[in-house]
């Protein structure tokens, strides 16, 4: 799905699993919805398996495991010495890099605000409100303000009681600074862009979101008036990110030196790459047990989240193609330029939503949004690559 480096295996297309994603994760949802409804002991149980720090939930032990199993097959793929190439690729990495980075974090904050916080908030609720985790190391007292949220009492935890619309609002920002997808490997394959420099992009892309994912998020959340829980944002960084990628780049050294490059690429990886997807389902399970409820008194919900993402993704895509052809770029170059801004590390996304705010939080299930309407969003934008190729020199 994602990754974090470069993946050094060539995309040869969609296979079963991430042809057929959407069904999957239409699938998962209905799943978390019934068990939700049918078993919520069990769903609150799972939830109460976690490590507490201050009082206050911060990782759900069986999340982190599902994410942990999300994330290991990606970052087994990175192969840095690709990361090298990167200085000779000139205009399509420092492209990708504005795109990304200077642009897009604060185009899907001002969609966000726009849909969710002025246009759709009479729909969501104006008065509606959110249960998200305290900040890490932080220890209110109850009625105490903190931003926009009140602490209260839930269940013998301390939460903090937010406006729903911010709570969707976190997600959008966590989605909008997490760029590149594993995926997108497999849309620039598909638009016949230029695969060795779709490597180099997201090699680049995916280091530098080590650096900024943190403090750009930390600095969105703040200026949409939520708790900026800088620890747990640093945290979620090394669990999420730096964990598995060490854990990746170990174990591939240790078996393609004792068994061969060519049996890791052709035995290893091919057995490695459902378990991303199944974990990711897994993950969504849980996500939908927690928001059955609020799914079923309100399925627009998913509506009102679903509209500012898509509006993003269009955007950004129009914006980074747009300045492909300005630049002059071959359209092999254009394309995955263009694909990669585009697209997002909904993984990551997801990680980092659960850990601040809560599995059972607004953000959480603005983060697994992204999800349901990135594979086919990304095909489409695909067929209008193909279909625009002449746009371009040769």
């Amino acid at each position: 799905m994602t990754t974090t480096a470069c993946i050094a295996k060539k995309p040869q297309g969609l296979g079963f699993f991430e042809k057929w994603l959407t069904l999957w994760v239409l699938l998962s949802i209905a799943a978390g919805i019934l068990l939700g409804k049918l078993a919520p002991g069990a769903s609150r149980a799972l939830d109460a398996m976690s490590v507490n720090v201050g009082g206050a939930p911060v990782i759900s032990i069986p999340i982190a495991i599902c994410l942990f199993f999300m994330m290991y097959p990606i970052m087994v793929k990175i192969d840095f010495a690709e990361a090298v190439k990167a200085g000779r690729s000139g205009k399509p990495v420092a492209l990708t890099l504005v795109v990304n980075w200077l642009i897009k974090p604060f185009t899907m904050y001002g969609f966000a605000i726009l849909f969710l916080g002025v246009l759709f908030r009479g729909l969501i609720g104006a008065d509606a409100v959110d249960l998200v985790k305290m900040p890490l190391g932080l220890d209110l007292p109850v009625g105490a303000v903190h931003g926009v949220g009140r602490v209260v009492l839930e269940g013998g935890v301390k939460m903090l009681e937010v406006p729903l619309w911010r709570s969707y609002l976190a997600g959008c920002i966590l989605l909008g600074i997490a760029p590149c997808t594993a995926m997108v490997l497999v849309w620039g394959f598909l638009a016949r862009g230029n695969d060795g420099l779709t490597l180099v992009m997201v090699a680049v892309n995916s280091l530098t979101m080590l650096l900024l994912y943190g403090p750009l998020g930390g600095f969105l959340l703040g200026v949409g008036r939520l708790p900026v829980p800088w620890q747990a944002l640093v945290l979620s960084i090394a669990v999420y990110v730096a964990l598995p990628l060490v854990a990746g780049w170990l174990s591939r050294r240790w078996l393609v030196a004792a068994k061969g490059r060519d049996w890791f690429e052709q035995r290893f990886l091919h057995v490695l790459t459902p378990i991303t997807i199944v974990a990711l389902l897994a993950t969504l399970v849980l996500l939908f047990s927690f928001k059955g409820e609020t799914i079923l008194a309100n399925p627009l919900t998913i509506l009102w989240i679903a509209i500012p993402l898509f509006v993003q993704t269009v955007t950004i895509f129009a914006l980074g193609y747009a300045l492909a052809r300005r630049l002059g770029l071959a359209y092999r170059d254009a394309a995955p330029a263009a694909l990669i801004g585009a697209s997002n590390h909904f993984e990551v996304a997801i990680a980092t939503a659960v850990m601040l705010f809560g599995l059972s939080s607004g953000a959480a299930l603005a983060t697994v949004v992204g999800v349901l309407i990135e594979v086919p969003l990304m095909l489409l934008l695909v067929r209008i690559c193909l279909k625009t190729q002449r746009l371009f020199p040769a």
